[in-house]
């Protein structure tokens, strides 16, 4: 294969954790990233519009994306109410020049939120005329008296939201092993809806493993020349674990090796 992807490749900082926001910015730079896509609420910066617009400018490097909070960790960042979250998250996105907001379905309980989730998301796009590109998640293991009872829908209205109605879509690579899913498929179901990807990968194991691309069993190659061959125009986010990494070396092996699969199997 020969010549350039003309998709950007972004690193999250989440993938630098535990070290800060404001490291994943100097990993992005250092080891030539195109862009960030910041997390909001793994440390106070990333919960600061004028810290990110700071970290940005600082480093000479577009923040591509905004990933609102809707984690469990992170359940009370920005207040507990969910379209307040991501309101903030549209603030944050036009302060530092971000086109994606990136957000998960509602979890089960959140049933207000849930209810209106389909068109509430059209209402913001309309009103901030941002990117909500909803993320695909995953079945979880329900326990009973310490023993595994089998998979529960965790999320409303659905896990997988390229079979609703939702003009943009974020595909995660780990998300989809933990379901047993198909990504070439999924990819196939949102069509140019597609606009994000969390490139990473997993081995089908329950843990939402979040690995190196090309480490587990989801043929993130295949995935990636899938997208390239049908003209994916949307955002590439290197979005892996090196929690346990041991050591920054080993970590910035980690973060390379990303760039380098996703800039080798996007070329075509």
């Amino acid at each position: 294969m020969s010549g350039e992807s003309p998709v950007r490749i972004g690193l999250s900082t989440v993938s630098v954790y535990p070290e800060s926001t404001a490291a994943g910015f100097d990993w992005a730079v250092q080891l030539g990233y195109d862009a960030v896509e910041v997390m909001v609420g793994i440390d106070r910066d990333s919960t600061n519009i004028e810290s990110v617009r700071q970290l940005a400018e600082g480093h000479g490097i577009a923040v591509s994306a905004i990933h609102s909070p809707c984690l469990l960790f992170t359940q009370r960042v920005w207040g507990t109410e969910p379209w307040g979250k991501l309101e903030r998250s549209a603030e944050m996105a036009h302060a530092v020049g971000a086109e994606t907001v990136v957000v998960h379905p509602p979890f089960r309980w959140q049933r207000d939120y849930a209810r209106y989730f389909v068109e509430g998301i059209k209402r913001l796009e309309r009103e901030t005329g941002l990117r909500y590109a909803v993320e695909n998640m995953y079945p979880w293991k329900a326990r009973s008296t310490g023993r595994a009872s089998g998979p529960v829908a965790m999320y409303l209205p659905d896990r997988d939201p390229s079979i609703g109605d939702f003009a943009h879509g974020t595909i995660d690579v780990s998300h989809a092993a933990i379901g047993g899913d198909d990504v070439i498929e999924m990819a196939e179901r949102w069509g140019d809806r597609l606009a994000h990807i969390h490139l990473t990968d997993g081995t089908g194991s329950a843990k939402d493993e979040h690995l190196v691309p090309g480490r587990g069993t989801m043929g993130a190659d295949r995935f990636l020349q899938h997208l390239a061959r049908t003209g994916f125009d949307g955002e590439i986010i290197v979005e892996i674990t090196t929690r346990k990494a041991g050591s920054r070396e080993a970590r910035r092996e980690m973060l390379a090796e990303s760039l380098a699969f996703a800039r080798k199997h996007l070329t075509t």
